[in-house]
């Protein structure tokens, strides 16, 4: 009698946990307008997307595309990481992108143009490199 009852208790609580996993995710949908953080710095080119109020939806680098060491600092691997950063947005939804450019790396220029190239219209393009106002004290100068 009491295996009887430990049974029917043990298949009553495993019934519910099997019906929890069949739960579906939904697909993800994002604002039509977002926009494209591009961050090109000497070493590395680094290409984020965010939604209009700044979470960020795709990103993209070359490390991630699978450059190493000194060929993420070329134009071609900040082309490749715009492109998957720009290809992740647009299919989730995005289609237009304020593209926000910092840092004097050699990748800005090839990093817009990958991104307008991977279908989502640039509305506008803004420069938001950092300039001090004589802060820190610079590194000494090389001698080679």
């Amino acid at each position: 009698m009491a295996e009887e009852v430990i049974n029917e208790t043990a298949a009553a609580v495993e019934a519910p946990a099997a019906e929890e996993v069949k739960v579906k995710k939904g697909k993800k949908r994002i604002d039509l307008q977002g926009i494209a953080c591009v961050f090109a710095s000497f070493n590395n080119t680094i290409v984020s997307i965010t939604d209009a109020r700044g979470n960020v939806v795709a990103w993209g680098s070359p490390g991630n595309s699978g450059f190493k060491g000194s060929r993420k600092s070329t134009p071609f691997a900040a082309q490749l990481a715009a492109e998957v950063a720009a290809h992740k947005a647009f299919d989730l939804g995005m289609r237009k992108v304020d593209v926000r450019v910092k840092g004097a790396g050699g990748g800005r220029e090839s990093a817009v143009r990958a991104i307008k190239n991977a279908g989502l219209e640039v509305l506008s393009i803004r420069d938001v490199t950092g300039v001090p106002h004589n802060g820190c004290r610079p590194k000494k100068k090389r001698r080679v």
